[in-house]
């Protein structure tokens, strides 16, 4: 190789580098989701032979193989909903009646007083939701007619109320 080949080389390769380290943890599963839910399938279809899963023993020339887990899970199954370009928790699960009420009117300036937003200019509309709720169950979980089978799974399921924001978009 020549001297300016190698010099294009190593900066190919610190270039390289640098883009790694600018790389977030939003990055990493944005891009990697399907990838992470693959690995994870396969791992849980692994043993759907029926016979026992071989054991899992450290091999000191291969230290980076899987290690068998401390303890077996207890979880007999896992949903996992990757959201990206699907319906949002306002049309699916998380029905706001008050929303609904204000539908097609201006924002109230309460909403509006000291914040800047990026995307938002003048006296914005609010926007109610889009799609019918009801409740279902013993628990009166609210559920949207997008979702007509999970209506009737309603108490069997657990809905995850506990992440919570300010930000109102999620981009880096």
């Amino acid at each position: 190789m020549t001297q300016k080949e190698l010099h294009d080389q190593r900066l190919a390769k610190e270039a390289q580098e640098q883009a790694m380290h600018k790389r977030t943890r939003r990055h990493f599963l944005k891009e990697s989701a399907m990838g992470l839910g693959a690995l994870a399938m396969g791992t849980l279809f692994g043993n759907c032979g029926g016979k026992a899963a071989p054991s899992i023993a450290f091999d000191p020339a291969h230290p980076l193989l899987p290690k068998s887990p401390p303890f077996a899970g207890r979880a007999k199954s896992v949903i996992y909903l990757h959201m990206a370009g699907s319906p949002s928790q306002f049309e699916t699960f998380d029905y706001k009646p008050e929303l609904a009420k204000m539908d097609g009117q201006d924002c109230p300036q309460s909403f509006l007083e000291g914040k800047k937003f990026a995307f938002i200019t003048g006296t914005p509309k609010m926007l109610g939701p889009q799609t019918k709720f009801a409740q279902y169950g013993q628990s009166g979980a609210w559920v949207s007619e997008n979702l007509p089978h999970m209506s009737t799974i309603a108490d069997e399921v657990t809905f995850l109320r506990a992440v919570k924001t300010d930000q109102f978009n999620h981009a880096p």
